[in-house]
């Protein structure tokens, strides 16, 4: 199978098939690439990438502005259960001012729930001193 057709203008697959073959060869247990399974692998990615595109599409709002935005693929990764492995590399947006704000909070909750541990620990040490009062006397 030949990436292009006779003309070379018009591809058969739209991806670099030297940037795939890269791809494919970082991994350890991939030692020489077979033609035929580049195109393929290069097909079936631009196949996907097509199908979440269209899917994201589709159901989000990109029929209202007539465009596919990048929240509508991070809303298409997290609510789509076919999707949904794409959640951690299309996460969604939040300002920089919310996510400092969230920092906060987690700082202050684990501050709360540190002191909470100290007062334990204070109670527990307290009710064994007094333990060892009582064996002593």
């Amino acid at each position: 199978m030949a990436a292009r057709l006779s003309g070379g203008e018009n591809r058969l697959v739209s991806l670099p098939l030297s940037r795939i073959r890269v791809i494919m060869k970082s991994s350890p247990e991939v030692s020489s690439i077979n033609q035929d399974a580049l195109f393929l692998t290069a097909k079936a990615t631009e196949l996907f990438v097509q199908y979440l595109a269209t899917y994201s599409y589709k159901h989000g709002r990109g029929k209202e502005k007539n465009a596919l935005t990048y929240s509508d693929l991070s809303h298409t990764a997290e609510e789509c259960e076919t999707f949904q492995f794409l959640a951690d590399i299309l996460p969604k947006k939040i300002l920089a001012s919310k996510y400092l704000k969230m920092l906060e909070k987690e700082k202050r909750d684990g501050e709360v729930g540190e002191d909470e541990e100290d007062e334990n620990e204070t109670v527990d040490e307290d009710v064994g001193s007094q333990d060892q009062r009582r064996i002593a006397s």
